[in-house]
């Protein structure tokens, strides 16, 4: 009777709940969470208030997402709860608070026996996010694949380099080491060597097959002079393109192109992958195209998804 009397003087502050709320309590065990927040936690009415609405709103998430108990939570559904919480424009500190209330109500439910395992464990807070990458337009693209002129004496390389670099979504370590055989041109497609020695393949599109092959065959005899080492793309002594010449190389064309922002070679990477998953590209296929051994680092490209889509919307749509 008295942890009942306590639980009420705690709680009975609390605005009143409406019915969809009330299954949301119950399906999420709201009220074992409030009542182990004032009883044993001690938590003020203004806390116990705050992680009310924090928990709520996460309850409501899931319940949209077709999750209709605590314990069918996962990892990932937090992590795009997270997200959702940065698409509506949270504050880092709001963001915080509201993990903060997450981690706490699943302590709370695991020490009670009412969930069996704890998602939010390598949940990452706003001080971890990583920043949305730059990425280019396809305007942008076309403009810069379009800049090296024949009257360049190397514009058949270069021209061949940027789009093989923005078609295959390619590191600028994976540029310069390409060899010769790596690209298969009859087949479409370019077989890379990546982060730890992993090797993938990559489709790629008309345009960079020709440009390669128009390469290969007209200006790379003239630039080989037995220093290549069967590396694809040469500098004008004919030895293999070095890292600090492809950036030069990118920074040229991107200054002819007359593109404003920053561009660096893995800004043509980020550019790939944005506009394949703006195109309705399935995010499992541009996670084995970019080589990432962890579908969590590809996600960070359905942010700047987010970013096209909300664009979109209001540009196109009549009460935006």
């Amino acid at each position: 009777m008295v942890a009942s009397a306590k639980a009420s003087s705690v709680t009975a502050p609390l605005p009143s709940r409406a019915p969809e709320e009330q299954a949301l309590r119950r399906g999420f065990h709201l009220l074992a969470f409030e009542d182990a927040l004032a009883l044993e936690e001690g938590a003020s009415p203004r806390t116990i208030e705050a992680y009310r609405r924090d928990v709520i709103r996460c309850a409501a998430f899931m319940r949209d997402q077709g999750i209709t108990t605590a314990s069918d939570i996962t990892p990932g559904a937090l992590r795009e709860f997270v997200y959702h919480l940065k698409d509506l424009g949270l504050a880092g500190t709001s963001i915080r608070r509201n993990i903060s209330a997450l981690r706490t109500w699943f302590r709370i439910m695991l020490s009670e026996g009412l969930v069996t395992h704890d998602p939010t464990e390598r949940l990452d807070t706003p001080a971890r996010f990583r920043t949305l990458p730059e990425v280019l337009s396809v305007d942008d693209v076309l403009k810069l694949l379009a800049a090296p002129g024949l009257d360049e004496r190397l514009a058949f390389r270069d021209r061949a380099m940027l789009e093989l670099a923005y078609g295959a979504g390619l590191r600028v370590s994976e540029w310069i080491g390409l060899a010769l055989k790596d690209v298969l041109l009859e087949e479409g497609l370019v077989r890379v060597l990546g982060k730890g020695n992993k090797e993938r393949l990559v489709p790629i599109g008309r345009s960079a097959i020709g440009a390669v092959a128009v390469y290969v065959r007209e200006l790379r005899p003239v630039l080989e002079r037995g220093d290549g080492k069967g590396i694809l793309f040469l500098n004008g002594r004919g030895k293999p393109l070095t890292r600090m010449g492809a950036w030069k190389i990118l920074r040229k064309y991107v200054t002819m192109a007359g593109i404003e922002k920053p561009v660096s070679p893995h800004t043509l990477r980020h550019s790939f992958a944005t506009h394949l998953l703006e195109g309705g590209a399935d995010l499992r296929a541009v996670q084995e195209m970019l080589g990432h051994a962890d579908i969590a680092t590809t996600q960070i490209y359905t942010h700047v998804d987010r970013e096209y889509l909300r664009s979109v919307h209001r540009q196109f749509h009549p009460r935006p």
